[in-house]
């Protein structure tokens, strides 16, 4: 079987407009912020490469439906994004490796030196990136907040600004593992959320996204921090400009401590994920993908703990 790789272009509006609401999407914030429909992001990404989105498409010579397959990527940034691939009744094509394997190679020429993607570890996608050489480096679950939540007393989180950018980055330090901070570096170009203070020592910042559908989050809490809870619910009043968007929460395995204090507050779970990579090598443009050491078969980051006096 011969497959042919190649850009998306006016010739694959058909495939396009046939796919629209089949593809499986790999970015979570994506997913949970933005239309499922992959038609904007693809005319995009033929009209407009500047917008850092790249859509691909996967023929062979046999009669097996077309693939399609997307990333995107910020210039500087670190890492790129797989954000879905297409048809999902198709995800077991082997058709699909290759696919994955050309999008890493774009990703890399444009200078990303990681390919991220956030899927069920129970997807038939999930195996076939493993098999193109992605391996699993976290895990996260998302949780959809309740609608109503009612600010406490205490309230510390304000919307951060240039001046916290320096003591954001301490706090990421801190709590997030040293091997997802080699993948995922904080970006020190833009603070966009909020943090909170306890006697002039950072103790939180969440990360936000804004889109159409909704509001995604992602908390950064020290573990000293006292009563969760109370913290997490003070995040949803606290939003700038939510305008009845549904806000969600993505908490990572190695702050799963405050699984507990959303329990506490009624959000609602989301299935478990794997957070998947796929280390990149760019020399002269020529993309030499090499194998991430100690990630696949290692014991899972052990979360941090919160400490005695916190309960």
């Amino acid at each position: 079987m011969t497959a042919t790789l190649r850009p998306f272009d006016w010739r694959d509006l058909p495939v396009l407009h046939r796919y629209r609401t089949q593809g499986l999407c790999m970015d979570a914030a994506l997913s949970v912020t933005r239309s499922p429909n992959l038609t904007p992001g693809v005319l995009l990404s033929y009209f407009s490469p500047a917008t850092g989105i790249f859509t691909w498409i996967c023929a062979n010579d046999c009669d097996e439906q077309p693939l399609l397959g997307q990333i995107t990527y910020t210039q500087d940034e670190a890492f790129a994004r797989l954000t879905f691939l297409a048809p999902q009744d198709a995800l077991d094509s082997p058709s699909i490796i290759e696919l994955a394997e050309q999008l890493a190679s774009q990703a890399g020429e444009r200078g990303a030196l990681y390919l991220l993607a956030e899927i069920d570890e129970k997807s038939v996608a999930f195996e076939q990136l493993r098999k193109a050489g992605f391996a699993t480096y976290a895990r996260q679950r998302i949780w959809r907040l309740a609608e109503e939540t009612t600010p406490t007393t205490s309230n510390t989180w304000s919307i951060a600004s240039k001046q916290d950018a320096f003591n954001v980055q301490v706090l990421y330090h801190n709590v997030v593992p040293g091997l997802v901070q080699q993948v995922e570096p904080l970006s020190s170009k833009q603070i966009n959320g909020l943090v909170s203070y306890l006697d002039n020592e950072i103790i939180g910042y969440v990360d936000l996204k804004y889109g159409p559908r909704g509001i995604w989050a992602q908390p950064f809490i020290h573990p000293d921090a006292e009563n969760a809870s109370a913290s997490l619910s003070d995040i949803l009043p606290s939003l700038p400009n939510q305008r009845g968007r549904s806000v969600y929460l993505c908490v990572r395995t190695y702050q799963s401590w405050l699984e507990g204090a959303l329990d506490e507050l009624d959000a609602q779970k989301g299935p478990a994920q794997a957070v998947m990579v796929k280390r990149l090598a760019v020399q002269q443009r020529s993309l030499k993908p090499f194998a991430l050491p100690q990630l696949e078969g290692q014991r899972e980051i052990t979360p941090v703990s919160q400490s005695q006096r916190n309960g």
